[in-house]
Formats: C-alpha cells, sequence, structure tokens
C-alpha cells in the first residue's frame, strides 16, 4: 500500500503536461499511473481541476535566524514557504548573527534552526574577504553555494573587490563548489549616491537613478568572465534587468556553468510602484521600468534563469518607516531595502505569468523546480515528479482567485509590498517529500519536518 495517492491533476512537469496519478511511499515518488489506476494509499487527494507541480525551490532567502529573529526566523519563514508554495529554500549567510562563514558556525546554524523547520533547507555559505580559507570546510560541511556581493552591503558583511572574487573562484573551483553573487558595481553605485545627495535629490527617484542598469550589467559581465577563464560554477543572484540576463545567456550558450536567478518581485511589479509607494517596494537591485519587466519574461521563457526566487527579506515596519537599530531614516537611501515574498511569490508569478501572459506552466515547472535543483547539483533529488525523486509537490488550483492580506502572512512582521496584490492561480496543497504542510492557504504540518539538503555531487 502506498503512503499517499494523488489523483485526478493535470501534473506539470519540464517536460509534459498530463493527465495522470502520483503514488507516494515512504517521502518519494513511487509511480506516475495513468488517470484511472488508483492503487491503495493510507491518503488520497484529489486534484481534479488542478494543476500538479514539482514544488518549488527558493534559491535565494534571508530568515535571519540566528541573530535577528525579530525580524524573521525558521518557523515563520518556512511556514510562509510552504503554505505559499516552495518546498525547498536556500538560505543566505547575511542577516545572521553570526553570519556563516565557518564550519563551526554552520553547526551551531544547523543545530538551532532544524527542529523549527516546516520546509526542506540548504545553506549559502558566507563569502567574505577574510574567510578565504574556511571555503572547503564549509563545503565540507555541507554548504550548497557561496555567497558575495560586490556592491555595498551592511557594514558586517563586507563586499569582495574583482580580485577578491577571482581568488576566491579559484579556491572554489578545485572543490566543484559554485560562488554567487549580488551584482551591482560598488563605486558605480557609491558614486551614484553622492551624485543624487549632492544635488538634493533625496527621492525614489534619486534613488533609482543612483543603481542603474549599467552598475548590474557591469558586476554581472565581469563575474561571467572571471568564470569563463577559471571554468568556476558561478550563479548571478537576483537579476532584475534583461540585459544582465542576456550576459548570463551568452555564457550558457557558450557551455560555461553560468546560472541566474530572478525574483517574483522584479516579474510583478515596477518602478512605477516604487515612486508611487516608497519605502515596501525598495529592493537592490531596484525595480525596472515596464518594458523590462516584460524583457524579464521572456527570458523566463527562454529558461535562462535557474531560480525564481523570493530574495525574502524581512524587516520591522520601522525599519522601513522610522529607524534601524536605531538610527534614524532621514531619507529614502537610509530605508530598509528588501521585500517579503516567501510566502506570495509563486502565485504571483503563476499569475502573471500562466493566467495574464499565457506563459505555458511546463516553463514554470522548469525555471523553479528543475533548473534550480540542477544549477545546485541536488538535481535527482529534487526538482521533479519522477519515480525516485523526493515528493516534493504543490497543488495549484489555476482558477482560484485570490487577494493577498497582511493578516494571511505567516512573517513575523506581516508587511510586504505583495499585501493588496490580486490574481488568479492559488497554490492549495503543499507536500514536502510526501507530508502534507499547507492546504487552504493555511500551515497543517508538523514543525520539524524540513530536512538540511546537501549538494549531491
Amino acid at each position: 500500500m502506498y503512503d499517499l495517492l494523488i489523483k485526478n491533476g493535470q501534473v506539470v512537469t519540464p517536460d509534459l503536461v498530463q493527465d495522470a496519478n502520483i503514488a507516494v511511499k515512504d517521502g518519494k515518488i513511487a509511480a506516475i499511473l495513468a488517470k484511472g489506476d488508483e492503487p491503495e494509499a493510507a491518503k488520497v487527494i484529489d486534484a481534479a481541476g488542478k494543476q500538479v507541480f514539482p514544488g518549488a525551490i527558493d534559491t535565494h532567502a534571508h530568515l535571519n535566524d540566528p541573530g535577528y529573529e525579530w525580524r524573521e526566523d525558521y518557523e515563520h519563514g518556512t511556514a510562509a514557504a510552504v503554505v505559499g508554495g516552495y518546498t525547498t529554500i536556500i538560505d543566505m549567510p547575511l542577516q545572521n548573527e553570526p553570519a556563516l562563514t565557518t564550519p563551526e558556525i554552520f553547526d551551531a546554524k544547523l543545530a538551532k534552526v532544524q527542529p523549527n523547520a516546516y520546509s526542506d533547507f540548504a545553506f549559502w555559505g558566507g563569502l567574505v574577504p577574510g574567510n578565504l580559507d574556511q571555503l572547503k570546510g564549509l563545503d565540507e560541511r555541507g554548504v550548497i553555494a557561496f555567497k558575495s556581493f560586490l556592491g555595498p552591503v551592511s557594514p558586517d558583511y563586507s563586499p569582495l573587490t574583482y580580485g577578491q572574487a577571482y581568488q576566491a573562484m579559484k579556491i572554489i573551483k578545485e572543490f566543484g563548489g559554485m560562488a554567487g553573487f549580488h551584482c551591482e558595481d560598488f563605486a558605480m553605485i557609491k558614486e551614484g549616491e553622492k551624485a543624487q545627495k549632492e544635488a538634493g535629490n533625496l527621492t525614489w527617484r534619486g534613488f533609482l537613478d543612483s543603481r542603474t542598469p549599467a552598475s548590474e550589467i557591469v558586476a554581472t559581465e565581469t563575474v561571467v568572465e572571471i568564470a569563463k577563464e577559471l571554468e568556476c560554477r558561478a550563479h548571478i543572484c537576483h537579476v532584475s534587468h534583461p540585459a544582465a540576463a542576456e550576459k548570463v545567456y551568452e555564457a550558457q550558450c557558450e557551455g560555461y556553468q553560468v546560472s541566474a536567478e530572478t525574483c517574483g518581485h522584479y516579474l510583478s511589479f515596477t518602478e512605477d510602484d516604487v515612486l508611487e509607494n516608497g519605502p515596501l517596494f525598495k529592493c537592490a537591485p531596484p525595480l525596472r521600468t515596464k518594458a523590462d519587466v516584460e524583457g524579464m519574461w521572456m527570458c523566463v521563457e527562454a529558461g535562462v534563469f535557474a531560480g525564481l526566487a523570493s530574495d525574502h527579506s524581512p524587516c520591522t515596519y520601522d525599519e522601513k518607516f522610522n529607524e534601524i537599530l536605531g538610527q534614524k531614516i532621514e531619507n529614502v537611501f537610509d530605508v530598509w531595502g528588501g521585500i517579503s515574498g516567501i510566502q506570495s511569490c509563486v502565485q504571483a508569478i503563476y499569475s502573471e505569468g500562466v493566467f495574464k501572459r499565457g506563459v505555458d506552466p511546463r516553463v514554470l515547472a522548469n525555471s523553479w523546480a528543475k533548473l534550480p535543483a540542477e544549477a545546485f547539483h541536488i538535481y535527482g533529488k529534487k526538482g521533479d515528479i519522477k519515480v525516485g525523486f523526493d515528493a516534493d509537490i504543490v497543488i495549484i488550483d489555476p482558477e482560484r482567485e485570490w487577494e493577498i492580506t497582511a493578516d494571511s502572512l505567516y512573517y513575523v512582521n506581516k508587511i510586504s509590498a505583495f499585501v493588496g496584490m490580486k490574481g488568479k492561480g492559488l497554490p492549495v496543497a503543499t507536500f514536502v517529500r510526501g507530508e502534507l504542510m499547507a492546504e487552504d492557504g493555511k500551515l497543517v504540518g508538523q514543525k520539524g519536518t524540513g530536512e538540511l539538503v546537501k549538494r549531491l555531487f
């Protein structure tokens, strides 16, 4: 007897859409059966009229645990993830205290967060100027990739110069790891901010003009060229502009192992939202033009992105509107930069893509599951609906209309740019390794179900 049978659904994988039943045993997909073939199972889910996707992988989340749990913690962040349709999250090493930069910190973080996790999770390791000698040890512990900044970042997590990035990637190449980068050019941003402040342009237009697409494109192209020369795996985080995505696509066409992700907000919102609504829509890189959003969707359909991520970057209300760590917010440049979206991105992406633009749902299965699993070397365990894979599944009702409300969010701080957004196509059930974790927008699974995911090779 099987543990779970999901029947009568339209199963969507990167390769095809088919009417089929899915049988699960011991947390794995045990069989994909013809519609009507209904073996005995302990639990049966009728997915008639719904689409059954591989669970989405959030390649970029900041859960702030340990250290800043008053912004977000694993209990709330992973609960929100499964309610939203992400079954695996890859957690960033910063906005943690301490940042995940040594093997010993890895051990302490794992011990703290695993008992509270609802989704499966993996760790990005820190990549900062002072820890290049720790990278191999972190890889041996199980970090899935290494994260660095090329642009300005918080004082306790220093960016790399291009020269330091080159030396780090030489080390990472030796053990087959992957380096990920926040690609905005440090000097261009600093000079841009200086110019806007000196001109007295302390407006949201001034903020947007201080972080131009050119700063993202320059940094992306530099990382791509280093990766090509060293033949090191590289990942470009939260791409916001199609011209930056094009640099990645060109390297991919040449056969290099360069991947990239984009985020739900770059596929849903525009710079007009920043100009009209301000703080809640501030992020880095910033939101771009309507034309850029359409260009980003073309990149999604072309299969450029290995991850449709949230870049969940939570904060308190005060950090958006009043003060950050006791420092009063004087102007737009002081406002916390980040959007909370781990619960909302899957439904927003589905609505903006499949419902509004007619995107083939197989494109989303590919971009939010298979391609990230391949890029982070966990495909075979995660990323698809195939026999032997973990039974990570999200069922979406394509006809369900929705509006995101603050009360529906599972975050520690129930604020988000996505509040008030309306759309069509909603995750109505999420399974992590065959365990029902969320149903109809409510958390139903057990805390501690989530497990650490390491790369397979």
